[in-house]
């Protein structure tokens, strides 16, 4: 995962409607009920479907790196209506609002600056935006095609203003101090 794939987790955790299960059996056991069988679990973790068991049953403690991917696993199957009803919001009628400190690089005409400067920014992108980066994510597209259209929707909303300045400005997200999302 990248930087802009995590930003996009984020934001989606931020929309849960109830907390997931906070304790081990009761993961375990939501962890089951989602894959259908221990075995399935015990895949996706990495371990042995008895351990699954044990986890569920509160025989056994894993170890610190496997709670962690227990719960990750967790987090990324929770409430996946309440997810992919907030991404079809964003893409069609209120959009994405990104918040970053990133280096941002230039292409101008002659006689003007095309420094890269490190800005803060604070921009709502309109729902086309939206919409293409959850496409290019569910499509599987790279951390940089995802950045190509952050930077394409700040270019035309942040640095030409919807088309009434810098006309000729290209612009490239090149370093990505931090980037959070919200939809």
């Amino acid at each position: 995962m990248g930087e802009i794939d995590d930003a996009i987790e984020r934001a989606d955790r931020e929309g849960f409607t109830r907390r997931p299960p906070k304790t081990l059996r009761g993961q375990v056991g939501y962890l089951v009920r989602q894959l259908g069988s221990a075995r399935a679990v015990a895949r996706e973790l990495g371990v042995t479907a008895d351990s699954v068991n044990r986890y569920r049953r509160g025989a056994r403690t894993p170890r610190a790196d496997i709670a962690e991917r227990i719960t990750e696993a967790v987090r990324a199957r929770w409430q996946p209506r309440v997810r992919r009803r907030r991404r079809e919001q964003a893409a069609s009628t209120t959009g994405i609002t990104v918040e970053t400190r990133a280096r941002f690089g230039y292409t101008a005409p002659v006689g003007t600056t095309d420094d890269g400067r490190l800005r803060r920014l604070t921009v709502h992108l309109p729902p086309q935006y939206a919409r293409r980066l959850f496409e290019a994510r569910d499509a599987g597209a790279t951390d940089r095609r995802m950045r190509q259209i952050i930077a394409e929707g700040l270019q035309e909303v942040y640095f030409k203003d919807g088309g009434r300045r810098a006309d000729d400005l290209e612009v490239e997200l090149t370093d990505i101090d931090y980037l959070d999302l919200d939809f």
